[in-house]
């Protein structure tokens, strides 16, 4: 395991234990925190996440009976809808049946623990160093976070008593997936598909502020500076 490895799995565990501590704490406002988070994961979304499906489409191999030409789109897609569908279940059971609030609320925490899994197997997996460890770090760390901090809205009782534990479970065991059981590039790809739709449907969901909860300035410093970033990384390094 590579240093950078320990590193980043140390920072995401911190932010995911201890984001609303985190975000409470700082002289950043929580609104700044909030719209800043959201324009680095718009911004994320659609300068790295996107590009890199379609290369890994190309990538994937085209020699079956069933080749579409689309199919890690078809599993992105997959993705999006059986995350919306969490979603949607837990809001109608809150509006319809306060009495089974907290039933829901533990089947979304599974719902990200396995997310938070997927999403740090495909990291470690990747085997980042250097640039591409800070680069994953600071955004999939910000992610991370406006995702607890949104969880902890919905019910900041059930949220700190166990559902913080239940998501830094997944992180670890993505941690320890990724560096110890390695798949096929393929499988990766299948993974890398599966979870950008998720995430897709996370960042539009979750992190984009209400209109009330956003200061702009702060959401587009976050947009346009993490995408700035990113081209630049993309010309020096070849990405």
């Amino acid at each position: 395991m590579t240093a950078d490895a320990v590193i980043l799995g140390i920072a995401y565990l911190t932010v995911q234990l201890f984001a609303n501590k985190l975000i409470s704490s700082s002289a950043i406002g929580t609104f700044q925190w909030i719209s800043f988070s959201g324009g680095v994961a718009v911004s994320y979304v659609f300068v790295y996440i996107l590009p890199s499906l379609h290369r890994e489409q190309e990538n994937f191999p085209q020699d079956s009976l069933f080749t579409m030409e689309s199919e890690l789109y078809v599993l992105g897609l997959f993705g999006l809808l059986i995350f919306y569908g969490v979603h949607n279940a837990a809001e109608r059971a809150e509006r319809l049946h306060k009495e089974r609030e907290g039933r829901f609320f533990w089947i979304q925490i599974a719902f990200f623990g396995i997310y938070n899994m997927l999403i740090s197997y495909i990291v470690f997996a990747s085997g980042l160093e250097g640039i591409k460890a800070i680069f994953y770090g600071v955004a999939v760390g910000l992610h991370f976070m406006a995702v607890s901090h949104d969880m902890w809205r919905e019910d900041s009782e059930r949220y700190e008593r166990g559902g913080r534990y239940v998501l830094a479970s997944g992180i670890i065991a993505g941690w320890i997936a990724g560096v110890l059981l390695p798949l096929p590039p393929y499988v990766l790809a299948i993974i890398y598909a599966f979870i950008s739709g998720a995430m897709i449907f996370v960042v539009l969901k979750k992190e984009l502020p209400e209109e009330e909860n956003t200061h702009f300035p702060t959401f587009l410093l976050g947009s346009l500076g993490h995408t700035a970033v990113t081209l630049a990384l993309k010309f020096f390094f070849d990405w």
